[in-house]
């Protein structure tokens, strides 16, 4: 246990951050859960609409600090693909 107040608060604060961090973790993956079920029904039009509110979300986790920037992009960036968002009609 810390002996100094100062790190005393730390402790106490970085013991409220984890629990806020967790939380927002927890609503972004079981938002990309979500999507991702919604994905693999082929509801394409829910998949869309669920996709903006899940980058939304990622958006702010990365802000908030819950995740990094890198896992953010990486999140968007292969969701977005699975929900056909950057290729809508494949040519061939």
């Amino acid at each position: 246990m810390a002996h100094h107040n100062s790190a005393v608060r730390q402790h106490r604060r970085s013991i409220r951050r984890n629990a806020i961090n967790r939380q927002n973790r927890s609503a972004l993956r079981t938002q990309v859960k979500r999507l991702r079920e919604t994905i693999k029904q082929g509801d394409r039009e829910a998949a869309q609409k669920l996709a903006s509110s899940t980058v939304s979300l990622i958006d702010k986790s990365v802000k908030k600090g819950a995740i990094t920037k890198n896992k953010g992009a990486r999140y968007k960036s292969r969701l977005t693909r699975q929900a056909g968002l950057l290729n809508p009609s494949p040519s061939k």
